[in-house]
C-alpha cells in the first residue's frame, strides 16, 4: 500500500480552506483534513473471501458569520475542491439561523505546543502487511478454532485488518495541530453444532502496534472454545439475582454513564445524570478516570476536535461525580468551560479492584454471569435499563450452564450505586479499560 503523505501537505490544503473562508467574509473558520490507508482481509473455510484496499481523503469546513454557522466538505483537494466546498458552506452559514453559543472554542484555550514538540504517545506503528500474509493469519486463527472442539464445525470468517490515518485541525485562532495513528487487528467467529442446536463464538486482538497483537492461534483456540461452552444453554425462570458482567460487556455500561455526562445529553436535559456533580453516582469505593496520554492507547491524543488541551481527570472520586465532559459548544449552553472533550472522552480507567473474575464469581456465590448483551433498551433520561442477555448461570462461584434468551432489567442510577466490585481482569482494547463489573441483585426474566 501507498505510504501517507507528509503532515506538512494537509497543513498546505486546511491554510487554503481557511484563507478562502475568510475571504468570503467568515468571522471564524475550522477545517479538518484527513486521509488514511487499508488493507482488510476476510477469508472463510480455509478461503479467501475478500480483500479490500481502502485509500480515503476528506476535507470539511465549518464557517462562521458571527452566530450562523455552515459545514461542508469533500473529497477534491484540489484549489477548485477547496473554493467550492468553502462556496457552499458560506452559503449555508448566510442562510441558518442564529445561536449564540456558536463559534469556534475560545483562543485562550488553544492548545500550545511545547519548544520541542508534543512527547510521542506510540500512536504510529505501520504494518507492511501483504495480502498473502494477512489471508495466512486469518487461515490460522481459523483452523485454530476448528482444533479447539470437534462439535465446531463451521465457520463466520476470520480477518486481518491494517489501517493508518492522519489528520490536521486549524482554526482561524492560528491552531494547527495533526494525529497520526495505526490500527490493526485479527478476529475469528465460528459455529459449533450439537443435534440440532448451533451456538457462535468470537474472538479478537487489535493494537496500535501488530507485534503486540495475540497470535491466530489464541484467536482461533478462544473463538472455538467460546462457541463450544455456550452448546446447551437455556433460558431461567424469571428471577432476582446477583449479575457480573465480563470486562467486554461492563465497558459497555460504562459508556452509558459517559453519554450521561456528555454536553449533548446534559443541555437537552436528557440525561439521568443531570445537576449530579458533587454528588455521589456510583458506590463509593469506585474511581473513574480520563487518561488521554497513555503510550499506545486506543483514545490518546494532546488536543480534542477544537485544539483545546486535553488533560488528566478523575471523573468519579469515592463514587463522587466531579465534572462533566464538554466541548465549547455544550459548556457555552450550560453556563460552563470546556473541559476539552469535544469530540468525546480519552481513554477512560475504570480504577480495578483486587480480584480476578475467577475471584469475584465466588464473591457472587449464585447469580448470572454476562457475556454479551443484546437490544437498545436503554432510556437516558430516566436510566431504565433493560437488555437482552446471553451468559452462563453461577453456583457457588462456579459454572452450571450456559444460559440464553433472557432480560436483565434494573435504571442505571441504582446499578452504579450499588456496584459491588470490580475486578482486575482490564480490558485495555478500547476507549474505555475496565475490568468485570459485580452488580447487586437485578431482575433476571426468563421464560
Amino acid at each position: 500500500m501507498s505510504q501517507l503523505p507528509d503532515p506538512a501537505v494537509l497543513e498546505t490544503c486546511a491554510a487554503r480552506a481557511l484563507e478562502a473562508a475568510q475571504r468570503a467574509g467568515a468571522t471564524q473558520a475550522e477545517t479538518n483534513v484527513s486521509t488514511s490507508r487499508a488493507l482488510t482481509v476476510n477469508v472463510r473455510k480455509g478461503e479467501v473471501e475478500s480483500v479490500e484496499f481502502q485509500k480515503d481523503r476528506d476535507l470539511s469546513i465549518t464557517v462562521y458569520f458571527g452566530h450562523r454557522m455552515g459545514s461542508a466538505s469533500t473529497a477534491d483537494l484540489s484549489d477548485a475542491g477547496i473554493a467550492a466546498t468553502v462556496a457552499a458552506a458560506c452559503d449555508i452559514a448566510r442562510a441558518a439561523g442564529e445561536d449564540v453559543c456558536l463559534g469556534l472554542a475560545d483562543a485562550s484555550r488553544m492548545t500550545q505546543t511545547p519548544a520541542g514538540g508534543f512527547a510521542d504517545l506510540s500512536l504510529v506503528h505501520p504494518w507492511l502487511l501483504t495480502p498473502d500474509t494477512a489471508a495466512d493469519l486469518a487461515c490460522a486463527a481459523e483452523a485454530a478454532a476448528f482444533a479447539a472442539d470437534p462439535r465446531v464445525t463451521q465457520s463466520e470468517g476470520a480477518g486481518a485488518d491494517t489501517r493508518e490515518g492522519l489528520s490536521v485541525y486549524a482554526n482561524t485562532h492560528g491552531f494547527v495541530g495533526h494525529r497520526r495513528s495505526t490500527d490493526h487487528s485479527l478476529s475469528c467467529a465460528v459455529i459449533a453444532k450439537a443435534g440440532d442446536k448451533m451456538q457462535n463464538g468470537h474472538y479478537y486482538t487489535s493494537s496500535r502496534d501488530h507485534t503486540a497483537l495475540l497470535t491466530p492461534a489464541f484467536i482461533g483456540r478462544e473463538a472455538g472454545l467460546r462457541a463450544a461452552a455456550r452448546l446447551g444453554a437455556r433460558s431461567l425462570t424469571t428471577r432476582t439475582a446477583p449479575v457480573l458482567f465480563t470486562p467486554e460487556v461492563a465497558r459497555g455500561l460504562i459508556s452509558h454513564f459517559l453519554s450521561g455526562i456528555s454536553g449533548g445529553a446534559l443541555y437537552r436535559k436528557a440525561s439521568f445524570l443531570l445537576d449530579k456533580v458533587g454528588t455521589p453516582v456510583f458506590a463509593s469505593h469506585l474511581n473513574i478516570h480520563q487518561r488521554p496520554h497513555l503510550k499506545g492507547a486506543a483514545a490518546s491524543a494532546w488536543f480534542d476536535g477544537e485544539g483545546v488541551a486535553v488533560q488528566d481527570r478523575t471523573l468519579i472520586d469515592g463514587g463522587m461525580l466531579t465534572g462533566y465532559l464538554l466541548g465549547s459548544y455544550a459548556a457555552r449552553r450550560l453556563g460552563l468551560e470546556s473541559t476539552g472533550n469535544a469530540g468525546g472522552a480519552f481513554n477512560i480507567v475504570v480504577e480495578p479492584g483486587a480480584h480476578d473474575h475467577a475471584a469475584l464469581r465466588q464473591q457472587m456465590g449464585t447469580g448470572l454471569l454476562v457475556t454479551s448483551l443484546m437490544g437498545q433498551g436503554v432510556n437516558m433520561v430516566t436510566g431504565d435499563y433493560s437488555r437482552g442477555a446471553e451468559g452462563f448461570w453461577i453456583e457457588n462461584g462456579e459454572i452450571v450452564h450456559p444460559v440464553e434468551e433472557v432480560t436483565i432489567a434494573g435504571n442505571l442510577a441504582q446499578m452504579f450505586r450499588s456496584l459491588v466490585a470490580v475486578g482486575n481482569d482490564v480490558d485495555t482494547r478500547g476507549m474505555v479499560r475496565c475490568g468485570s463489573l459485580l452488580l447487586a441483585p437485578m431482575t433476571v426474566a426468563g421464560s
